[in-house]
């Protein structure tokens, strides 16, 4: 893995892989957490405009092409902590890949008839989450186990602030955030003299020195129920705890932990609550951990007259992490130890794990996560249990 920042402060990460692809991904430094009251959704919105036409290419149409036409992916995604952006193609296609992401990032027109259109495809988003309850069961869940820290709201943001976002307002935030020096670009492929080619490409100016504000969520002292009615056969639960970002070291732990309750078809939760009582056809296990939060889950869906039995089953197989055995907790380090380097072997997937750890810490660091996961001890394993899986949160999406 080579690194390095250009001098308008872009950082540059290059993984050579022999392989017929490339992937090339931008993160910028910008999520729904770092929006105001007023701001809630246009990070995500921002994604969707640009897309939408370039100086270059004027319309969504001839973006989309230059990428499909090759055989090639290109897609976005929106995060509490960040936006990403990313092509994977043929290798001989790399110069295509890059130019087509320089050029959305650093030259979007926003067309205003095409903002007015983008609010009508995002409401619709934000509808089709809100009605399947396999979605919003963890909005709702979120919502609720956070009391002040921004990860409560949902990424796609309130429907006011997306229905009065004006050009103004979305060109603001672009500025603001759409910088080099507030930017991380991955390539994972076998490309010759790419930092020459980025240097060419990304040529904007740095921009101003953005700081995160810090936020300090209190602990949470009992147990919270919340729960919303609808009219649909089952009942959708979301069972968790408040943890603690990936810098921490026991998100390493928490990660043996979801390995053990949540893996397939062979973790502890799949195996009591579909298995052996048949109470669900989905369950399994979040443990989601980022720059500035985590939190750790189990979710499941069942009989609106179960749930009572399912929520106590899912506490008993947490309190049963405190006598683990020495087999089960090896089989869960092999297991992720697998799964994960399976995952990176793909180029997209790869490159979207560098920008991501780039973002935490340092991108190297993704080299010594197999190794700290190998760390693990049962005694580490009983001491966070101990520590985070007291006071949970429940939110429950409930069936009629």
């Amino acid at each position: 893995m080579q690194k390095i920042k250009l001098k308008n402060g872009l950082t540059i990460i290059y993984q050579e892989k022999d392989t017929n692809s490339v992937a090339i991904e931008i993160l910028v430094k910008v999520g729904s957490n770092d929006e105001t009251k007023t701001e809630r959704g246009i990070s995500h919105f921002l994604e969707h405009m640009v897309f939408e036409g370039t100086k270059k290419r004027p319309t969504s149409q001839e973006i989309a092409n230059e990428i499909e036409k090759i055989g090639g992916d290109l897609n976005a995604y929106t995060s509490n902590e960040r936006t990403c952006f990313f092509v994977k193609i043929l290798n001989k296609h790399f110069d295509i890949g890059l130019d087509i992401l320089a050029d959305i990032v650093q030259n979007p027109v926003f067309d205003k008839n095409n903002i007015e259109k983008e609010k009508k495809i995002v409401l619709k988003e934000v509808d089709m989450v809100n009605d399947e309850p396999r979605f919003y069961q963890w909005v709702l869940f979120e919502k609720n186990l956070f009391e002040k820290h921004p990860s409560k709201f949902p990424t796609y943001g309130d429907r006011k602030v997306i229905n009065g976002l004006t050009r103004k307002k979305v060109l603001d935030y672009y500025l603001k955030y759409y910088q080099p020096n507030n930017m991380v670009i991955s390539i994972v492929g076998n490309v010759k003299d790419w930092k020459k080619k980025v240097e060419q490409k990304f040529i904007s100016p740095a921009g101003k020195e953005l700081k995160k504000l810090k936020v300090n969520e209190p602990a949470t002292k009992k147990n919270k129920l919340k729960k919303e009615k609808r009219k649909i056969a089952n009942t959708y639960l979301v069972l968790g705890y408040k943890t603690v970002p990936r810098t921490h070291p026991d998100s390493y732990i928490l990660e043996v932990v979801s390995g053990i309750l949540g893996r397939g078809q062979s973790g502890w939760m799949f195996q009591e609550i579909r298995g052996k009582h048949g109470l669900a056809y989905e369950v399994g296990t979040q443990h989601a951990c980022d720059q500035d939060y985590g939190y750790f889950s189990v979710y499941l869906s069942t009989e609106k007259k179960k749930v009572n039995l399912a929520i106590k089953l899912v506490l008993e197989q947490l309190n049963k992490l405190k006598s683990l055995s020495e087999k089960d907790l090896q089989e869960s380090k092999t297991y992720l130890e697998g799964s994960y380097l399976l995952e990176t072997e793909d180029n997209q997937k790869l490159a979207d794990a560098l920008v991501f750890w780039e973002q935490i810490e340092d991108a190297k660091k993704i080299e010594e996560f197999v190794k700290k996961i190998k760390k693990v001890t049962t005694k580490d394993i009983k001491r966070v249990v101990n520590k985070y899986f007291n006071n949970y949160c429940l939110a429950v999406v409930e069936g009629s």
